[in-house]
């Protein structure tokens, strides 16, 4: 017989009366993961190093908070930024309980050519993530309130990429960014066992092939043909997962590494 006081489908999975910050919602995945934030209820903060462009994708946001979507600028690579940023976004929005850690500063160089002083800057995306994340756990504990933070990792975090599909069509997968992504990874065991005790969940979200718009139509034939799906991510297809690990779907979950990216990790 059902427990009557246990939680519908619908309940687990509402995010009303929640506010979320997302890094680098303006881009190819990120406005998807936020659009979803605001189409399960969330009231979402966008965050960019542009300004006028978080406030603008902060406006193209709908779901039941449509037109109070807020907007900051926040630089990973900046520790004064981030704290700058989640200054703004707690006093405009009056707290936090999600954070996205979304956002990333691109690198070209690959292995052959990068330099050390890139490679160690690219390093940064890692110390801001984990700046921004235990501003929101003081935060949370501030407030005696929890916080679910997810962070966003890679495939490329959980296995190297095939150098047959970059050949003679560009640079390959950055060794940096293949770093960063398998330090996000850990970083979230790490703070989630840390951090559980303060009812603060730390999961990671880790995207397989999702090239954006403008990618060589050679590259993603030559990605497709490793993946066990024989196609690309398309950005609707996180929405669901972003969802359930912000929500209560995913409340006794923590310090898991939870992988879209079609089956390519299963080989």
């Amino acid at each position: 017989m059902l427990d009557k006081t246990e939680p519908t489908i619908q309940q687990l999975f509402d995010l009303s009366g929640r506010v979320a910050l997302i890094t680098g919602a303006d881009g190819h995945l990120g406005f998807s993961m936020a659009h979803a934030l605001a189409e399960a209820g969330c009231r979402v903060v966008v965050a960019s190093l542009n300004p006028k462009t978080a406030c603008r994708t902060a406006a193209k946001l709908k779901g039941a908070q449509k037109g109070r979507h807020l907007s900051v600028a926040i630089n990973y690579m900046s520790e004064a930024a981030i704290r700058r940023g989640f200054s703004s976004a707690v006093k405009q929005a009056g707290h936090i309980d999600v954070l996205v850690n979304n956002g990333h500063e691109p690198l070209a160089a690959d292995w052959s050519s990068v330099t050390g002083t890139q490679f160690t800057r690219q390093l940064g995306n890692a110390t801001g993530y984990f700046l921004l994340a235990r501003l929101v756990r003081d935060h949370a504990a501030k407030r005696n309130a929890g916080a679910n933070i997810i962070m966003l990792g890679s495939m490329y975090g959980l296995v190297a990429s095939y150098p047959g599909v970059y050949k003679n069509l560009g640079p390959a997968n950055p060794a940096a960014y293949q770093t960063v992504k398998g330090g996000i990874i850990q970083l979230t065991r790490h703070l989630a066992v840390y951090w559980a005790s303060d009812g603060v969940r730390v999961n990671c979200l880790s995207p397989g092939p999702f090239p954006a718009p403008g990618v060589s139509s050679k590259l993603v034939k030559r990605l497709a043909g490793k993946s066990p799906m024989k196609r690309m991510g398309r950005p609707h297809e996180l929405k669901g997962a972003i969802v359930f690990l912000a929500s209560d779907a995913s409340s006794y979950v923590t310090g898991q590494n939870l992988v879209l990216d079609g089956g390519w990790t299963a080989w």
